[in-house]
């Protein structure tokens, strides 16, 4: 059995549209979701028995391994395979910030996921890995396949959306978590957004693309911002950016995101925004494209 070690790419909410909580607990939503080349780096090797090591620049913000979604994930691909435990050792290299509305733990889940199966020769169907990442939430399906889609229901209706550009993009977080359950939460206290779906782009260029967001929305980022104001001005920070054409806030926060022209602008904007707030985290990066960096 070899060693094997994957990307688990940061997830980029490009509009974000909410409906009001249904009798179950959960949102209806509709979403064109991207993935960025950058995001945690997840390693599986051989071992005795089933265990996880967090390391990088985020690791401390992990509050032990009990609760993490790759163990989640693997448990219940040792109870699928009727095993009690899978020989194997996870090392998690934590790039991305924690509750940053970018899916890293569940990202996290699908890379370990699919490695643990090639590791170990299961040989598992596509449908068979998407049903087991549906374990970490409703947007394990879509961090396992890490490719651009339109996203509805509460997040498990997936349709590929192929012909996205790729895109130059920062993803700039101010250094604050913004948890998922309080953010719908307050949400839920004026619900004033739908999960209505757009009409796609007429033109899937970059230029069609900046043109059509415009027109949609994150109903989470206004209770976001309420409940953290660092998102408010993160956002402000990312709108001072120069050549900066459309900035808006990921999923449930709190990272944000700018869009540019080029590579340079956008790592220019990077540097900028790291520079001028030491606890925030700043990176340039590519959306879209289908293309992810194993």
């Amino acid at each position: 059995m070899a060693t094997l070690s994957r990307l688990a790419p940061a997830k980029v909410n490009l509009f974000l549209h909410v409906g009001a909580v249904q009798p179950n607990g959960y949102h209806p939503l509709s979403s064109l979701v991207a993935f960025a080349d950058v995001g945690d780096l997840v390693t599986v090797e051989p071992a005795d028995r089933l265990s996880l090591t967090v390391t990088g620049p985020f690791a401390g913000a992990l509050d032990g391994q009990g609760d993490n979604l790759i163990l989640k994930a693997l448990r219940a691909l040792a109870a699928d395979r009727g095993l009690s435990d899978l020989p194997l050792h996870v090392t998690l290299d934590k790039r991305l910030p924690i509750a940053a509305g970018l899916g890293g733990g569940s990202s996290d889940a699908g890379a370990a996921l699919r490695l643990a199966d090639e590791v170990l020769g299961f040989g598992l169907s596509e449908d068979a890995l998407e049903d087991l990442s549906r374990v970490v939430g409703a947007d394990g399906p879509m961090c396992l396949r890490a490719r651009s889609a339109w996203a509805e229901g509460v997040g498990e209706v997936l349709v590929e959306a192929p012909d996205l550009p790729a895109l130059h993009a920062v993803l700039y977080n101010p250094g604050r978590p913004s948890p998922t359950g309080a953010v719908y939460r307050a949400y839920d206290a004026d619900p004033s957004g739908d999960a209505l779906r757009p009409a796609p782009p007429p033109d899937w260029t970059r230029d069609g693309i900046l043109a059509w967001l415009g027109a949609t929305r994150n109903d989470l980022e206004r209770p976001a911002v309420r409940l953290e104001p660092a998102i408010g001005a993160a956002l402000e920070a990312m709108a001072r950016q120069p050549d900066v054409r459309f900035d808006r806030m990921s999923g449930s926060g709190a990272t944000v995101f700018g869009l540019f022209d080029t590579a340079g602008q956008a790592a220019s904007a990077a540097a900028n925004l790291h520079s001028n707030n030491g606890s925030g985290w700043a990176v340039a990066t590519l959306l879209g494209g289908n293309t992810v960096v194993s």
